[in-house]
């Protein structure tokens, strides 16, 4: 649809514009704000902070907002989650023992130990949403927030300009709705806040179908109201009934089920010796509960209902849906009928799950019900300038932890490749690998989700029954829920071969499907670095190299020299690499503006295998301690990967990695901390990784920059964006 052209309506143009500030369209937002990217997002809701909704955050997920976070600044997200959330230490099961009575039936860490330094922790999504709110205002200097409420009425693309990097070939005509009182969420006539409305499709058209005027035919229209936003690239990050979704003419495969769940976020008045723990509880009869503790007193219950009145005029004879699952019994019942869900009725159901314990309920937060289904879009953009992330393009039932951590990562995914191409650094093909990274994962998601939502639905199987009634094994979903867990980390995420990711030097991927390098065994290309502890050759202190990873839009390129004092040859090799990088025409220098830091695009790092007491820092190139404009030298690319620590034992980051110390490596790291490629150390690595960045950035030699004035005054450099300046 062509957006009006009255020429009353006012006109603006932006890089990127984020439809929906929910935890999707606001990491997205961060990313933009920390690389210096213009950009504008929306929401139609008038409310910053909104109950209830997701509340866990998985390990992956802490980790991403720890890499927004760097020495001299914290991302309040990661610091005020990681103090205020509840610990998710230990999950308990509980099933019918063989007279039918519940007991405890195994206890498993809630996280596997050692996949992470972090571990999962619960937080209202509210707060979630607000520090990242706090922390894209903090990125950008003040100068962006988001824009409440505004409703996005028409989009339309320039197809012959799709191909032009520098083209504004979207037009987003969009609504103040300030004015018109309508923005308030719905809560379904419930006294309590809810989410009822917001699981059922048809309530956005309904609730604004009448701000859809037309302007160009309607005198009486307030054309102040109306904006028509000219962009580079729209991002739809507006949830399961993605109105971005709609436009782009992109349906969701998959299908919804007869189990109803209710969901009630409470202080529990209890017996129940485990509440204080993450819980599977499956009754012999009455169904199933899943008990996760939050922040403060609070406890949410997800609980199956038995039996709730449905629609009648959404009853059908066969599934609704068909797509990559299928469930023949789908939607024969209908839709739930949302006006008789109560969380008198929803507490009711986990009484008589969780008998013989008592359960009772006080300051209740938050209420909602939903139909478990799995739904997966088949496209996530359209001529890679539209792009539709999160709810918007997958959405699942919420007990495995994972709507708003897969959500966000599907934006950390996107995020710095749209940087990337807006700072004309990269070309439009990397967008392209937005979809084939992140549809797999969506996949892989609803696939996890069926298979755990089933078990957790399903009738329990009586230990030694004589009966030949079927039921769920109780050992299998035990088994089944700690296969999961990884899964659930978002630790284990494998990004397959592409413009992006380069296998070519990895063995036979193993049984987990990971492609190791013969150069560092221990490093599976493709899936985030995992973190271990380096020693500033400056100073001695301890840091995790992820931490030196910040997500800022750059590159990384790891060079491990190895021993240089037991093997001389691998500094000769060393000292070779500094007049390489140097050099305007290899990848250090070619494919960084002209007068910006050296460090800007791609940031390289050394790190060595040799105690620090036995080198000294000018024993190092001038790459590995360069100084900038003012000759302020950089103390923070060199660092010794073994040796002891004064406070936190021995490190040896080469073990870890599976370097040899002889041989040593050369990793290249992606701005969102996946390994894209690993290699040999020597020069012919070194032309492999500029092979690399060949295929896909663009060379900056035409793009001159100001030269810095040395009396400038630069002490907020760390906190202001770091990529290509």
């Amino acid at each position: 649809m062509t957006a009006p052209t009255n020429p009353k309506i006012k006109h603006s143009n932006t890089d990127v514009l984020i439809i929906g500030a929910g935890p999707s369209g606001l990491m997205a937002a961060t990313w933009l704000a920390r690389a210096g990217v213009p950009f504008r997002i929306i929401d139609k809701r008038s409310n910053e902070i909104f109950s209830g909704q997701a509340d866990g955050l998985q390990c992956r997920s802490l980790e991403v907002l720890k890499s927004f976070s760097g020495s001299t600044f914290d991302m309040t997200a990661l610091d005020s989650a990681w103090k205020m959330g509840n610990h998710m230490i230990e999950m308990c099961f509980w099933s019918p023992d063989e007279n039918g009575q519940l007991v405890r039936s195994g206890r498993i860490p809630d996280t596997i130990p050692g996949i992470s330094r972090f571990q999962q922790v619960v937080i209202h999504q509210g707060y979630i949403e607000k520090w990242f709110e706090e922390s894209i205002k903090h990125f950008s200097g003040n100068e962006v927030h988001v824009e409440r409420p505004y409703l996005p009425l028409n989009i339309s693309i320039d197809e012959t300009a799709a191909e032009d990097q520098d083209a504004y070939a979207v037009e987003v005509l969009v609504k103040d709705l300030s004015k018109d009182n309508l923005s308030q969420p719905e809560q379904f006539s419930a006294k309590v806040a809810n989410g009822l409305y917001r699981q059922f499709e048809g309530d956005q058209e309904k609730f604004y179908a009448n701000l859809s005027a037309d302007l160009e035919n309607d005198p009486n229209a307030n054309t102040e109201d109306y904006e028509v936003i000219h962009c580079k690239y729209v991002l739809g990050s507006d949830g399961a009934h993605s109105w971005v979704r709609k436009q782009l003419g992109i349906d969701m495969d998959g299908e919804t089920t007869d189990f109803v769940w209710g969901v009630l976020d409470m202080v529990p008045i209890t017996d129940f010796p485990d509440i204080r723990n993450r819980c599977g509880i499956h009754s012999k009869d009455s169904g199933s509960v899943m008990v996760i503790p939050r922040e403060n007193d609070l406890v949410r219950f997800y609980i199956q209902l038995k039996e709730v009145d449905r629609d009648p005029a959404t009853k059908t004879d066969k599934a609704e849906y068909t797509g990559n699952v299928n469930d023949k019994k789908a939607s024969t019942k209908g839709r739930i009928d949302r006006s008789k869900i109560t969380p008198e009725l929803i507490l009711k159901n986990a009484q008589e799950i969780m008998k013989p314990f008592k359960l009772e309920m006080t300051d209740l937060h938050w209420f909602t019900g939903y139909q478990i289904g799995q739904r997966v879009s088949p496209r996530f953009d359209k001529l890679s300038r539209v792009f539709i992330s999160g709810d918007a393009c997958h959405t699942h039932s919420p007990k495995a932890g994972q709507g708003m951590n897969v959500s966000m990562m599907d934006t950390f995914n996107l995020g710095f490749k749209l940087a990337l191409v807006c700072k004309g650094l990269a070309k439009l093909d990397i967008l392209k690998t937005y979809e084939s990274e992140r549809l797999g994962v969506a996949r892989d998601l609803i696939a996890f989700d069926h298979k755990l939502s089933r078990m957790f639905s399903g009738k329990p199987m009586i230990p030694n029954s004589k009966t030949l009634e079927e039921g769920v094994d109780m050992d299998e979903f035990h088994k089944a829920f700690l296969k999961g867990n990884e899964f659930a980390s978002g630790t284990i995420v494998d990004y397959a071969d592409s413009i992006l990711v380069d296998k070519s030097n990895t063995e036979e991927p193993d049984s987990d499907g990971r492609a190791f390098s013969y150069f560092a065994s221990k490093v599976p290309v493709g899936r985030r670095l995992q973190t271990n502890l380096i020693l500033a050759q400056a100073d001695g202190r301890p840091y995790h190299i992820v931490d030196r990873l910040l997500s800022d839009g750059r590159f990384r390129v790891l060079i491990f020299p190895g021993d240089v004092k037991a093997h001389p040859e691998n500094l000769e090799t060393l000292n070779k690499f500094d007049a390489y990088l140097q050099a305007k025409d290899h990848f250090s220098k070619k494919y960084t503006p002209v007068n910006a830091l050296d460090n800007s695009v791609i940031d390289v790092i050394t790190i060595h295998a040799t105690n620090r007491h036995d080198v000294e820092i000018f024993d190092f190139p001038e790459f590995t301690r360069p100084v900038d404009f003012k000759g302020r030298r950089d103390y923070w690319r060199l660092y010794s990967g073994v040796g002891p620590t004064y406070h936190e034992g021995d490190v040896d980051a080469y073990e870890a990695y599976g370097i040899d110390k002889k041989k040593g490596a050369i990793i290249i790291v992606r701005p969102d901390g996946y390994v894209s490629k690993v290699t040999e150390y020597n020069l012919g690595g070194l032309d492999e990784v500029g092979n690399y960045f060949e295929r896909f950035m663009i060379p900056q030699e035409g793009k001159v920059l100001p030269k810095r004035s040395i009396d400038v005054d630069d002490t907020d450099r760390f906190t202001k964006p770091l990529l290509a300046v």
